[in-house]
Order: structure tokens, then C-alpha cells, then sequence
């Protein structure tokens, strides 16, 4: 009975342990370009160019970015179904022209803390209602 009992639990806990690594397999090898910004207050912004806005997830936890005229590198990490956290990035920094989103996602990215993939896009979203970045697979 005791070994039934902790063979039970130990299948339980490995389990548990797993699921983080399945909601994070969602996410990892994918490539995505900005379709828009909708802000917490109803404005929206759209990127001129959608291919200059770029995220790329490797299945090792980096993040590989396009933004506008820079390029940056970082790690991200999933905790769980629907949650996601984007490291520090390593940012070129060369000046856009005006207009650019690159200030505003550079801003905001620490700021993501869920994401969920619908109809083929994925919706990345602030804290605190702050907005939601949607995503379209790359070409």
C-alpha cells in the first residue's frame, strides 16, 4: 500500500513538473511579426512595416527581435499554460525614424506576463490592462 501510495505521488509530481515545459513547447521554434497595438485606453497603433516587428522563440529559451531599425536578444520563460516573462534584452541602438514603435515595445516588453495563441495569432498582454501586442506568423 505504501509503495502504491508513493509511486502515485511521485507519477503526481512528475506531472506537475511537466506541465510548464508543454505551455512553454507551445511557443518555442515559433515566429511572429506585429500586426497592432491595442492600448488598455482604446488606442491603437499599427507598425508601418509589419515584417520590422519580429519575435522569434527558440526552444532554448531565447528571444530573437526585430524592432523597427534594431535588433535585440533576450530569454523568456513560461511558468505555466498562458504565462510568459521576457528577460532583459540586449538592444542595438541605432535612431529610427519617426513614427517607429521601437521606444514604445522596448518599454513595454518586461511588462508582458500572458499570451494565448487564437485563430493563428498570438496576443501578448500587459500587466494592469496596460494593452495587447496581436502577432501574425512570420513570413
Amino acid at each position: 500500500m505504501r509503495w502504491l501510495l508513493a509511486s502515485s505521488l511521485a507519477l503526481l509530481v512528475s506531472g506537475c513538473a511537466q506541465a510548464p515545459q508543454e505551455s512553454a513547447s507551445e511557443l518555442a521554434g515559433t515566429s511572429w511579426q506585429l500586426v497592432k497595438f491595442q492600448g488598455g485606453d482604446g488606442a491603437e497603433l499599427r507598425p508601418y512595416d509589419k515584417s520590422l516587428y519580429t519575435l522569434a522563440f527558440t526552444a532554448d529559451g531565447n528571444v530573437n527581435a526585430r524592432i523597427d531599425c534594431n535588433r535585440g536578444r533576450g530569454a523568456w520563460k513560461s511558468s505555466g499554460k498562458g504565462r510568459l516573462e521576457l528577460g532583459p534584452m540586449a538592444i542595438t541602438r541605432a535612431a529610427c525614424a519617426p513614427g517607429s514603435l521601437h521606444d514604445r515595445l522596448v518599454r513595454q516588453f518586461p511588462h508582458i506576463r500572458s499570451y494565448v495563441i487564437r485563430d493563428g495569432k498570438l496576443f501578448l498582454s500587459l500587466v494592469a490592462d496596460g494593452g495587447i501586442y496581436e502577432f501574425e506568423p512570420a513570413r
